[in-house]
């Protein structure tokens, strides 16, 4: 009675627009860490702005998308599709939780099922990725991935990303009390005791 009263007064509706969010923003989350595992590598000589809108060749899509084998893009990939699956359980879940033992059989199954979907999304980035660069820059980014520095930098970049993340996060942290305590002051300077 419970779950046809939530499907019937627009409860699914909401589900599924929640799971489009998500679906938002891990892709939004996975391009991120793209852009941040790529930016120092960009080979734009002449500096030129990337053009987005440009159509890239099929050549250039499979150099990108080499290129972005490389560098273990399948890593970022894979986490999507098991985390859009159990944030659907969960919801599920919280519906009914005595539904437990079918949501996690039902999941584990579709997580299975779903885990091909990587390549997808691998050959979309890969064109957009290809849209950034011309041929012979894909080139010779791909020489570079190649090379051992290449192959430094695909192991130690992220490191160095995590760590720097951490650093913020640790930085931001002591800013946001020295904002807290200098607010308070402030505001205890106009009668406001916080």
């Amino acid at each position: 009675m419970i779950a046809y009263f939530h499907i019937r007064h627009g409860f699914a509706p909401r589900m599924r627009m929640r799971a489009a969010i998500a679906r938002y923003v891990m892709v939004a989350l996975m391009a991120a860490l793209i852009a941040v595992t790529g930016t120092a590598d960009r080979a734009d000589a002449q500096g030129a702005a990337p053009n987005a809108t440009r159509q890239p060749s099929q050549a250039s899509i499979l150099l990108a998308k080499q290129i972005l084998q490389i560098k273990h893009a399948d890593n970022i990939f894979a986490p999507l599709i098991r985390g859009v699956v159990v944030k659907t359980r969960d919801f599920f879940m919280a519906t009914n939780f005595m539904w437990g033992k079918d949501l996690n059989e039902v999941a584990a199954n579709l997580e299975t099922q779903y885990s091909t979907r990587t390549g997808e999304l691998l050959s979309d980035a890969a064109r957009i990725y290809a849209s950034h660069f011309s041929e012979p820059e894909l080139k010779q980014l791909l020489a570079f991935y190649q090379s051992p520095l290449g192959q430094k930098v695909i192991a130690e970049e992220p490191k160095a990303a995590d760590e720097s993340m951490q650093m913020a996060s640790s930085w931001a942290d002591n800013f946001s009390e020295d904002v807290m305590a200098k607010m308070r002051a402030e505001m205890k300077k106009r009668g406001h005791d916080m």
